[in-house]
């Protein structure tokens, strides 16, 4: 789907890579419509794009369900329709092992990675299969795939709105309702100050070598997987790696990445 001339919902618009899928589709003649916990970041993003009312936001926790449910309506009475949902907000856990992670957080980023797109899903769906053609995109992670030490609770739930997303994509087989899973692997953006978590990673010899994408990048790959309306779009080599390795090993592989990681993982 051509973004020029659609209006384009976008969670987590106030920084990282909602924020640089909010420029690029406002680039390529997007309307957009952008969500993201704290008003301050959407005026930095509004200020950054220049779009004037091209660019409207609201500052709202996608985790509220009577929030989500009254944000079609006011996405239309804003912008005349909605024809594209991304759900990319997201937040990473403490890097901690299982054990020692607490169920506060355990549920937080469950319900903002996993509850908070599945709100806005059943939200927006009515409306969606008003358009002509209509889009969801659902961003996971690298991480959804491959197990990785320190953040498995992140991972598991990435993994559940990765399955949500192929099975909704055959749920609305028969409507013009395309669903796109997004995998990103390393991104450069500042998600761990974002998730309200200090990460004290070593740095020097003991770090392990991460080949980061930038985030600019990393929002062009996204816009351009959106509107060549493909079913997955990995977002790195790592990504694109990391999905072969764990099919053709899935034991091995997480041996594999303990062992590369196994200098910074918690003791």
């Amino acid at each position: 789907m051509k973004l020029n001339g659609k209006v384009v919902v976008i969670t987590g618009a106030g920084n990282g890579m909602g924020r640089e899928m909010t420029l690029e589709a406002l680039r390529r003649g997007a309307r957009v419509f952008g969500i993201d916990l704290k008003a301050e970041s959407l005026a930095e993003t509004a200020k950054l794009a220049e779009a004037g009312d091209n660019f409207k936001s609201k500052a709202m926790d996608i985790t509220d369900r009577s929030q989500c449910a009254s944000l079609p309506a006011e996405v239309v009475a804003a912008m005349g329709q909605v024809d594209v949902i991304v759900n990319n907000a997201g937040i990473i856990q403490p890097f901690v092992f299982v054990e020692a992670l607490d169920f506060e957080h355990i549920d937080r980023v469950m319900n903002v990675n996993f509850n908070g797109p599945l709100n806005l899903i059943k939200a927006f769906l009515p409306e969606l299969k008003k358009r002509p053609e209509a889009q969801i995109v659902n961003v996971s992670s690298m991480g959804g795939y491959g197990p990785v030490p320190g953040q498995s609770v992140y991972g598991a739930s990435k993994a559940a709105l990765k399955l949500l997303t192929e099975a909704l994509r055959a749920e609305l087989t028969p409507t013009k309702v395309h669903v796109t899973g997004i995998y990103p692997g390393a991104i450069g953006t500042n998600i761990a100050a974002n998730s309200g978590i200090k990460m004290d990673l070593p740095s020097g010899t003991d770090a392990p070598k991460m080949k980061m994408t930038p985030a600019p990048l990393a929002g062009k790959i996204m816009i351009d997987g959106i509107e060549a309306n493909k079913a997955r779009v990995f977002v790195g080599s790592d990504a694109a790696i990391m999905d072969k390795l764990v099919r053709l090993m899935p034991v091995k592989s997480g041996e594999i990445i303990y062992n590369q990681m196994k200098s910074i993982l918690p003791h």
